[in-house]
């Protein structure tokens, strides 16, 4: 087995130093984030991060493209993907903690050019979200005050989200903790809500399964339907991989991050799938009203707020608009912490600009915190121009960026675990293991192919139109612009199994330097949830 206590100072050194401060402003010789996300935190991030507008108004879309039972269908089968992508995530960050996964993996297992170009179009995707946003937040206020521009309230929005992480991480960590909280706690209550509804308990009649024997239900355009909700699925579930950025500021991620990325799999099955079933049972799948709620304007006839009316809520709406508010603040918040962290790796390894390096006395990647800001405003100010064409190309071209670095995740797992193994290192070492190891990464790569391929079915039949299948896949040459531009820039090559570096910057490293907590991997069960208990007071 290697040596792992093997310094690489080589590594160390090609991405030190820095330039001259501004002040106010603090550059540390050797400048690093604070490890300061909490055990509750990161869980609540994990949980609720997720849970989003995609589920609280684009779910009724799937409903009313492929019917109860095909919506289910697509939501176990993204779910279940995107399961696999963050184990194999969780794998990789637990082993080496890094605050940018798509970049810092890439360039350590694939090819530096690869790196280049998963970086940047992850800091896009999300530099956009965060722009779109702002527009979805002066859409929510017109909603009880229509008289009223949304502007000045999408100004106040970016100014609390800028605010939130300039301070500290921890304002970034206990503001989604709440956020999240918010959230979970909605969905349980609409959960409950939609079981007493189907069971006639709020006064209606009896519902029961009458909703899936309607004509075309329970699978509706079949094949083509369910495909169409596996991509509106797909997009409900972007942000799960922001667990892996928050590893970089994690007090302890032998002990926080598995516990993370093993409550994907229930938060999947409890809150997409039990929701999405509350949905088909309650709704007819032909309610025109589900196929036209796509955007944060449609909160009246989101599938939450009719199930709630249903109940006899008639005041759901209102509170709905609010908890979308909140949800889209929560977005918007992450959004900026995960390109601010992003942004900061990439110039620490000399691919971005050196002044991005810098950071605060709190440990805040500052400039790169302020440069994002800047260019989601310019994309807000692009919607205001109403120059609704470029702000879609620009819509897709994030949602598509998402699928990218999905891919990426998946391949660099791959690459990782082959590297592991032919180095002679030994499985029972990592800190935690992926499950079902090769079929993950690969059932994922599939996925997502057939996915990306798919979401173009509706710009080529019945009719090509080819402005849309412009806008649908410009992420692509995008994305090959960024890898052979820096590929023919840099020459760089593909590394080999043999020359992957598996000692840098891991967990081991950290725990020795005394970086990172260090919490006992295998207490024993009957002191377990003593131990755990514990560390939760004290956090």
């Amino acid at each position: 087995m290697p040596d792992i206590e093997r310094q690489s100072s080589e590594y160390e050194e090609k991405f030190a130093g820095a330039a001259e401060t501004p002040e106010g402003v603090q550059e540390h010789s050797r400048p690093r984030l604070q490890r300061k996300l909490k055990s509750r935190q990161m869980g609540m991030i994990a949980i609720g991060g997720t849970i989003g507008t995609g589920l609280f108004i684009g779910s009724g879309s799937t409903l009313s493209y492929a019917g109860p039972a095909g919506s289910l269908i697509a939501y176990l089968v993204i779910g279940s993907m995107v399961f696999f992508v963050c184990t194999s995530l969780g794998e990789m960050s637990t082993f080496i903690p890094t605050p940018d996964p798509f970049n810092h993996f890439a360039t350590r297992f694939l090819d530096p050019s690869l790196g280049f170009a998963f970086g940047w179009n992850y800091w896009y995707s999300w530099m956009v979200t965060v722009g779109s946003e702002l527009v979805a937040c002066g859409m929510i206020i017109q909603f009880w005050l229509p008289n009223l521009t949304g502007v000045i309230w999408s100004i106040i929005a970016l100014v609390v989200m800028f605010l939130l992480n300039a301070i500290s991480v921890k304002g970034y960590g206990e503001s989604e903790f709440w956020m999240s909280s918010l959230k979970v706690l909605t969905v349980f209550v609409f959960l409950i809500v939609g079981i007493l509804t189907v069971t006639g308990v709020t006064g209606g009649d009896y519902i029961g399964g009458r909703n899936w024997h309607i004509e075309g239900a329970p699978f509706k355009e079949h094949v083509v339907g369910i495909l169409r909700a596996c991509i509106v699925a797909a997009f409900s579930f972007q942000g799960t991989e922001i667990i892996g950025v928050t590893v970089g500021e994690s007090a302890n991620p032998r002990r926080d991050v598995p516990r993370a990325i093993r409550s994907v799999f229930w938060r999947i099955l409890f809150f997409y799938i039990s929701s999405i079933l509350i949905i088909g049972l309650v709704i007819r799948n032909d309610n025109e009203n589900l196929a036209n709620a796509s955007s944060v304007s449609d909160i009246a006839i989101s599938p939450f707020t009719m199930v709630f009316q249903k109940a006899g809520a008639d005041w759901a709406a209102h509170i709905m608009n609010a908890i979308v508010l909140v949800t889209i603040l929560s977005a918007g918040n992450s959004g900026l912490y995960a390109c601010t962290r992003v942004m900061w790796v990439l110039a620490k390894e000399g691919k971005a600009p050196r002044w991005f390096r810098k950071v605060t006395k709190a440990g805040i990647p500052f400039w790169a915190l302020v440069f994002t800001a800047l260019w989601s405003t310019v994309i807000f100010c692009i919607s205001l121009a109403g120059n609704k064409k470029v702000y879609s190309f620009l819509i897709n071209l994030s949602g598509l960026s998402g699928m990218c670095f999905w891919v990426g995740i998946a391949l660099c797992h791959w690459r990782f675990r082959r590297a592991y193994i032919a180095q002679g290192y030994d499985l029972a070492d990592l800190p935690y293991k992926a499950a079902f190891f090769p079929f993950g990464p690969i059932y994922a790569c599939v996925l997502l192919a057939i996915i990306i391929v798919g979401q173009g079915y509706s710009t080529i039949w019945p009719k090509f139109d080819a402005l849309s299948f412009v806008s649908t896949y410009l992420a692509l040459p995008l994305f090959l612009i960024f890898w052979l531009g820096w590929k023919y820039t840099k020459r760089t090559k593909w590394i080999k199994l043999m020359d992957i570096d598996l000692t840098t910057g891991t967990l081991m490293e950290l725990e020795r330097n005394g970086e990172v907590e260090i919490f006992p991997p295998e207490a024993p069960w009957s002191w377990r949830k003593y131990i755990r208990w514990m560390h939760r007071k004290t956090d």
